[in-house]
């Protein structure tokens, strides 16, 4: 799983017959200092996120698949939960 915030969505006219009525959304992958990791991915949305919001997401695809209830789909990642707060903690024994 990955940190990542929304950064837009997307809107596809053709798509697999079991992407019907879901949405997709353009995500961030984010480092725990919240900088950029890497290049945005597309993830289908399974708990109503939108623009700004920090999310969890999902990166492997029986994980996603299963997560937003469509086992046997073509899906890669799935954004799951949001994120309210992040807190590091270093040096604790």
């Amino acid at each position: 799983m990955l940190i990542a915030r929304v950064i837009g969505e997307l809107v596809a006219t053709q798509k697999h017959a079991s992407h019907e009525g879901c949405k997709l959304l353009l995500v961030q992958p984010l480092n725990l200092d919240g900088t950029d990791r890497g290049d945005a991915v597309v993830a289908l949305d399974a708990v109503d996120a939108g623009v700004g919001d920090k999310v969890l997401l999902v990166t492997e695809g029986f994980s996603a698949m299963t997560s937003v209830g469509r086992p046997d789909s073509p899906i890669d990642m799935a954004v799951i939960g949001f994120i309210d707060h992040v807190e590091l903690v270093q040096g604790v024994a």
